[in-house]
């Protein structure tokens, strides 16, 4: 049987329905899966996407952009093939998507999570005959922590920094890991919390959503005065040594990310810390979603993904490698900052 999604240069195109999945340039058609930078791209003619993710997407391409939002589940018929879009548990409004053409069903993951998250829906495993995974943490060292003892570390930390009379910096994407953050650190904060403009933007789409999202402060030089040795600062990575930031100072600076649980990386990023949290699955996550699909076979797009084939293969089910241009974070946060 032909593919019912190819990997073409674009992004990811089903003939049957003539649309394409987060393209990489305008198209007719695009279905998004979430409102990351490498996913979703302006210009397109019409965009379908989950429901809650309407107003995220919306600030991600163009203001009057034709967007659609369909509920979790709700089935739409494109063309020949009909389409429905499941949590991601990735950030706010992510969805997979899967897809149905006679009988055969394939399900394009986006990026996500299995961990809990209580700024979006859990992930959902679909059944489906292929699964289109990501792989951006695919490999056995990348585990992460517990949703209770992240935020513990990070509240600590914090009052670490205080206790000695600096800043707290803490370094995520604007968008979903962001909130996340601010989210668990809600209740019995330290202190007062700002933001830069780029992740501000995003709390305020979060809570008209109805995601609860803690008081935060615009990171101007009135409100460094009140932040300054006492708060916390939540801002994209790309901020670090610059003039905006400098107000802020004396601070100690940190990093939230899964790149952090292999050391080198905070090192060579020169961070006072590095917190493991991610908004991808860890390997113990990859293996428990492709499973739950009961795919008999998965594709597997970017990150370690000739790594998560082996492993998949020497296990007994079928897997190859799918190129696709997702996974680009450095742009993702060069794009926040220009935002």
């Amino acid at each position: 049987m032909a593919a019912l999604l190819e990997a073409r240069a674009g992004g990811l195109y089903c003939p049957a329905g003539d649309f394409w999945i987060d393209p990489q340039r305008p198209v007719g058609r695009a279905v998004v899966t979430h409102a990351h930078a490498d996913h979703a791209r302006p210009g397109s003619d019409a965009y379908l996407t989950a429901s809650p993710g309407v107003e995220v997407l919306r600030q991600r391409v163009q203001a009057d952009a034709r967007i659609e939002g369909a509920a979790y589940g709700e089935s739409r018929q494109l063309g020949r093939a009909t389409v429905s879009l499941h949590p991601a548990g990735h950030l706010l409004g992510s969805a997979q998507v899967r897809v149905e053409v006679g009988g055969e069903v394939w399900v394009a993951s986006g990026d996500y999570k299995t961990a809990p998250d209580p700024t979006c829906e859990p992930f959902e495993a679909v059944p489906c005959h292929t699964f289109i995974t990501e792989s951006t943490f695919g490999l056995p060292i990348y585990r992460w922590p517990t949703e209770a003892r992240l935020i513990a570390e990070l509240r600590a930390w914090w009052l670490q920094c205080r206790d000695e009379g600096r800043t707290a910096v803490l370094f995520c994407y604007a968008l979903g890991k962001a909130q996340r953050a601010l989210a668990g650190l809600m209740e019995g904060a330290p202190g007062p919390i700002a933001v830069h403009g780029a992740v501000r933007r995003f709390v305020d789409v979060y809570r008209a959503a109805g995601v609860a999202q803690p008081e935060v402060l615009d990171g101007s030089v009135e409100n460094a005065a009140v932040v300054r040795g006492q708060g916390l600062v939540v801002a994209p990575p790309s901020t670090a040594g610059s003039t905006w930031l400098a107000k802020y100072a004396p601070m100690q600076t940190a990093m939230a990310s899964g790149w952090m649980r292999v050391r080198g990386n905070r090192r060579r990023r020169a961070l006072d810390r590095g917190f493991v949290m991610s908004d991808h699955a860890d390997w113990p996550g990859l293996l428990q979603a492709i499973s739950a699909t009961g795919a008999e076979q998965v594709l597997v797009t970017h990150g370690s993904k000739d790594a998560l084939v082996r492993w998949l293969e020497e296990n007994g089910r079928r897997a190859a490698p799918l190129v696709t241009r997702y996974g680009d974070r450095a742009a993702e946060d060069s794009a926040e900052v220009k935002a």
